[in-house]
């Protein structure tokens, strides 16, 4: 915006860098430029201000489709004014030289022309497609059919407005239309996440089948080595008593060897030691057959006087000792 200062009888103008100025002065153009400042007497002077920045124009258009669905279309447009000295002579620039701003809304007017021409365009395109195409293809088509339009204008380009750049944000239907639109891909969504989560759920069964039977398979491995186990431990109880048996044989059998030959030694020494006994009986009966009775008795009663316990008083009476003598001094009987 221009800074005017005012002084008796004249004013000083001074303009920003991205503003156009046009000085006219009697008729003539006196000053023309961006960045301007000058002195001006503001009874004998016109002054224009155009802007040569680049605007942004924002545009929502409600179109209906050829199924007869409503459809929203929010765009922008960026402009800039190109010939600012063609615009300053077609439309109202203008500065009050006393405030420094425009007399009119120009740069409304260049608003509304540029929203009627894309609004324009924009439906009579909407109008040749369905909602679906609409939807998928409008971005696209609209941005191309109004930079085609908007370029090429011939009204826009004989009051020097030239057309930077078009956007087309977004094309969308009314809230039902949208919300029944989102329902078969939510549904599908839906059903995709289902799908998963029952794949999940199937992998996690598997899973947990696998780990059931390697724990079943690694319980019947256990089984089958406890039963081995057990087979051996039996085996090895059966051998052992096996060894033990047939050492106890072993030993039973030396024992009865050792007892039979015990026994037998000793029915030889028994029977040695008779026979050595029976020929000393004998000898001593050879050498006692031509000895003298009485002296047989008398060795005889020695024999087991030895052999009685011992006697410490003998009472012998008369008769006895009578009887006893007579039998010695009587010579002896063939009988005896």
């Amino acid at each position: 915006m221009a800074i005017i200062t005012k002084r008796p009888f004249v004013s000083h103008f001074r303009g920003g860098p991205t503003d156009h100025v046009v000085h006219i002065k009697r008729g003539k153009t006196a000053h023309s430029g961006t960045g301007q400042s000058f002195w001006f007497r503001p009874l004998a002077a016109v002054l224009s201000e155009i802007p040569v920045d680049d605007r942004e124009l924002p545009l929502l258009f409600r179109g209906r489709t050829a199924d007869f669905q409503e459809i929203s279309v929010q765009a922008s447009v960026t402009y800039r004014f190109a010939d600012p000295d063609r615009a300053a002579r077609r439309l109202d620039f203008a500065l009050d030289p006393v405030t420094g701003l425009w007399h009119g809304t120009p740069l409304d007017q260049v608003a509304t022309l540029l929203t009627e021409l894309a609004q324009q365009h924009t439906l009579a395109l909407l109008a040749a497609m369905n909602l679906a195409a609409a939807l998928s293809d409008a971005p696209d088509a609209v941005r191309t059919r109004l930079s085609e339009i908007l370029t090429s204008h011939d009204r826009l380009a004989e009051i020097g407005i030239g057309i930077v750049d078009v956007r087309v944000v977004a094309a969308r239907p009314d809230a039902e239309v949208e919300r029944a639109l989102r329902t078969p891909a939510r549904e599908r969504i839906q059903q995709e996440a289902d799908r998963a989560g029952f794949e999940r759920r199937a992998l996690a069964v598997e899973r947990e089948r696998a780990i059931a039977e390697n724990e079943l398979q690694s319980r019947i491995e256990l089984a089958i080595r406890e039963e081995q186990l057990v087979a051996r431990q039996g085996a090895n109880e059966r051998r052992r008593a096996d060894e033990a048996a047939a050492a106890a044989r072993i030993a039973a059998v030396a024992e009865a060897d050792r007892i039979r030959l015990k026994a037998e030694a000793s029915a030889e020494e028994t029977r040695v030691t008779g026979a050595a006994d029976a020929e000393a009986d004998a000898a001593r009966i050879n050498v006692y057959a031509d000895v003298d009775p009485r002296i047989l008795l008398a060795l005889a009663t020695r024999t087991l006087a030895s052999n009685l316990p011992r006697i410490g008083t003998v009472h012998l009476a008369p008769d006895t000792l009578s009887a006893a003598l007579t039998r010695l001094a009587s010579p002896p009987t063939p009988d005896h």
